[in-house]
């Protein structure tokens, strides 16, 4: 599943840092570059500058690293940096607590763990979801469910979720894609009726919230990453959110290897497994540095996306994804949209990418087959599966992964954009929509490349 992650991570690294063109407010105007010839053949680049670069930064940021560096307590066990972090981060986000750990990944892990999720059990999640998702499932030995996708949000298809309930069922962890809310009111409908808890995939969604509430605090607990593309970044870590107080001691004993408290003494902690997921005080001041500009930055994204959607909404053949009704705030970790060839003369996704990347604009289809990569399918052949679940019933799991809809949207359709993009100005985005109804009208000279 390499493919999976490095369009959003390879590109974001790459992106020049913008010279200018960074205020909002800017009128909307028309470009010249619309009846002009494709860069892909020559023409001028709708888009000539760059994009904001990432991670942005300055001397609050160089002042964390140096304070804990000077303090001589780098680690969290007998620091206070971390715990002042996760202090911070659930009152941003309107959690009673919140747990740092290594990475996002980290986090579902350290979830299922306090969930003691292990073989025999299924836990329904995305089929379009990064590949961690799946990750974390399958290193507890359970079986992943892979539900198809709503293909006019990208999300989890909500609708489709109570079918694939079983006995076996101990969690439903839904992925909120792109950072946009997945169909919350109806996931937390069948979690309710099922008594399963509900798990929040929030990796991409820090400050994304449903109905003015913020995505990871709804459910059982939610899971956010910090990796060196997200919004909120200190290039590795994560953190886990949530309002039962019992589950946050769980979940702190099982990422400090089975003790509880602050220090590594025995016979402190609850559980039967544990691990070290902890996060470094390093980290934790850097986010603390960084979340000084979250939420400017979440509402300049917001406000980009909306014109450009605003924009692109008007070009037949480009959908951008649909926020559900719930949704009060998207993250826009990805700005994604889908694509229909039919109208721009049959010209291919593949090709469509190219023209818009030689235009100025990064772009990427985003996410595979999950169900039908290699590396997932492969699963059905584990000799621990085999051993745990028979050859009858992986054989069976196989074929259940049939997700259509999805298929449909990763082999043809789906197109991203990346969140610095959206830190850019107005011209920034009437370039990208003006890039797109150049390629359009020049559909049938580039399908001849």
């Amino acid at each position: 599943m390499t493919k999976n992650n490095l369009p959003r991570r390879q590109f974001i690294s790459n992106m020049a840092i913008a010279g200018a063109g960074m205020v909002l407010g800017l009128p909307h105007i028309a470009h010249a570059a619309d009846n002009g010839k494709p860069a892909l053949l020559g023409g001028p680049k709708a888009h000539p500058g760059g994009f904001p670069g990432w991670p942005l930064f300055d001397k609050t940021e160089e002042k964390a690293i140096t304070d804990v560096l000077k303090s001589g307590t780098w680690g969290r066990l007998g620091g206070n940096v971390v715990s002042t972090f996760e202090t911070e981060y659930a009152k941003m986000l309107g959690a009673k607590h919140s747990l740092g750990v290594s990475s996002g990944t980290s986090a579902l892990y350290t979830i299922l763990g306090a969930k003691d999720i292990g073989p025999g059990d299924e836990v329904i999640i995305p089929v379009y979801t990064f590949i961690a998702t799946y990750n974390v499932v399958v290193l507890n030995y359970a079986l992943p469910v892979l539900v198809d996708t709503d293909i006019e949000s990208f999300q989890i298809d909500a609708n489709k979720v109570e079918a694939a309930i079983t006995p076996q069922t101990k969690i439903i962890m839904p992925v909120h894609i792109g950072g946009s809310p997945a169909n919350l009111d109806k996931l937390l409908a069948i979690a309710q009726k099922t008594g399963i808890p509900l798990i929040e995939d929030a990796c991409q969604a820090h400050l994304a919230e449903w109905k003015g509430k913020k995505v990871g605090t709804l459910g059982l607990a939610g899971a956010f990453s910090f990796q060196a593309s997200k919004n909120l970044n200190c290039a590795e870590g994560g953190a886990i959110t949530t309002n039962d107080a019992d589950f946050a001691r769980t979940c702190y004993t099982f990422h400090n290897q089975g003790q509880g408290g602050t220090t590594t003494s025995y016979g402190t902690g609850t559980g039967t497994r544990a691990t070290n997921l902890r996060l470094t005080e390093f980290q934790g001041n850097l986010l603390l540095a960084q979340m000084t500009r979250l939420q400017a930055q979440a509402k300049r994204r917001a406000e980009n996306a909306a014109y450009l959607s605003s924009m692109l909404k008007e070009i037949k053949g480009i959908y951008p994804a649909k926020l559900y009704e719930g949704t009060t705030m998207s993250a826009f970790h990805l700005y994604m949209f889908r694509y229909d060839s039919r109208h721009f003369d049959g010209l291919s996704r593949e090709t469509f990418l190219k023209a818009l990347q030689a235009e100025g604009v990064p772009c990427s289809e985003g996410y595979g087959q999950m169900n039908r990569n290699e590396y997932v399918t492969g699963l059905a052949k584990n000799k621990h599966y085999l051993k745990i679940y028979g050859e009858k019933t992986m054989n069976q799991w196989l074929e259940k992964n049939h997700c259509p809809q999805n298929d449909k949207l990763c082999g043809e359709q789906a197109v991203w954009l990346f969140q610095t993009m959206l830190l850019g100005s107005r011209a920034d985005m009437e370039q990208i929509a003006a890039a797109i109804r150049k390629i359009q009208k020049n559909a049938k000279a580039l399908a001849k490349l």
